[in-house]
């Protein structure tokens, strides 16, 4: 009692334990028979634990059981199979889905790891991979986003029953070919396994000279955050501070104030003096309250002339006042103390975490 599953990376045989598991091996087969798995993403893959499927909407929320086309709605679902008892133990084992009432449809999934007893009595073995052990592997290695969702679409092309040892129901109507996808299941797929993604198409000789400033800035910022320079490749400036270069060394922080005072309220300004001889370095970084006054200082104040020198203004990048508070959970300016001035907050970069759950 086995059947083929003919997914995009390749054959993957069960066997299924119809004696133990009848009425859950007859869906299955039943379903299969009537293509209902055909185009079915593999919607869930989770590393070493499972790949998820049955889904014709691709969603991880539909499927509806074989008894359903004979009696309707109400029979959408039907009672899990409990006994005997069957364990997730071994790589490839075939599971039904609960749906959380200790009712099953037509999702089912594959165990992609050992001794996964945690799902003894939740959901029901009813078959085990007897080929295409290697496909599993593929399987396992697909690179998913944050909800454990392939980027490249895995799918049930066909299903290809080898042996069934149950009559078909009266009523059930078997199609004499395989149908075509639904343009639900095309548009609920993201990467086609043969499409070819050119991310240079269409882009214009300035597009495609900005797309390589724009990796080759990544590339530094990485480097910066491996040895230690930044706290974290997404963090960025503030955007209320001025730096600015090629003072005067008699030019003083007042003087500074006073002069770029004109354009808002100004929370910090200091010229960058030597530590040892307190000479000033010719630098300076000004602290707007408002961005908005920040920008318009940048635009006006640019290659002035303060105490016989031509200033150069531009938006400070530095990050040195930032602290970090851990991968992943975003950066802050905190409270300087000697100075009781506030500092700005950036807000929390984290993405929300999904619980690895079946659905």
């Amino acid at each position: 009692m086995s059947v083929i599953l003919e997914t995009t990376l390749g054959d993957i045989t069960v066997d299924l334990y119809t004696k133990e598991r009848p009425r859950t091996c007859l869906n299955f087969l039943k379903l299969s028979k009537v293509k209902y798995y055909n185009y079915c993403l593999f919607h869930s893959v989770q590393e070493n634990f499972m790949a998820q499927t049955g889904d014709p909407l691709g969603l991880g929320r539909g499927g509806e059981s074989m008894f359903s086309m004979l009696y309707g709605d109400q029979a959408k679902f039907f009672e899990a199979e409990t006994t005997p008892k069957l364990k997730h133990q071994k790589i490839g084992t075939l599971s039904m889905v609960n749906n959380g009432s200790n009712m099953h449809g037509s999702q089912f999934f594959l165990t992609l790891g050992e001794d996964l007893d945690y799902l003894d009595g939740v959901h029901t073995v009813f078959g085990e991979v007897a080929e295409g052990h290697d496909v599993l592997t593929k399987i396992n290695e697909a690179i998913c986003d944050g909800e454990n969702r392939p980027y490249v679409d895995i799918r049930i092309n066909h299903t290809i029953i080898l042996d069934d040892p149950f009559d078909d129901p009266s009523g059930l109507e078997i199609p004499d070919r395989s149908p075509g996808p639904t343009k639900q299941q095309i548009e609920a797929g993201r990467i086609a396994p043969d499409e070819v993604i050119d991310a240079k198409a269409g882009k214009t000789n300035e597009e495609l000279d900005e797309m390589i400033k724009d990796k080759e800035a990544k590339a530094r910022t990485q480097i910066l955050e491996m040895v230690g320079d930044l706290p974290d490749t997404e963090v960025a400036p503030p955007d209320t501070v001025l730096f600015v270069c090629k003072l005067n060394p008699v030019t003083t922080d007042e003087d500074l104030e006073i002069i770029f005072s004109r354009f808002g309220k100004i929370d910090s300004c200091e010229v960058i003096r030597d530590h040892k001889t307190g000479e000033s370095l010719q630098y300076a970084f000004i602290e707007f309250n408002k961005a908005e006054d920040c920008e318009s200082a940048y635009f006006k104040m640019d290659n002035v002339l303060i105490d016989d020198r031509r200033i150069h203004v531009d938006f400070s990048q530095s990050v040195s006042k930032l602290k970090w508070n851990g991968k992943g959970k975003g950066v802050e300016h905190f409270p300087d103390e000697s100075k009781g001035k506030p500092r700005y907050v950036l807000k929390d970069t984290r993405r929300d975490e999904y619980p690895l759950q079946l659905v």
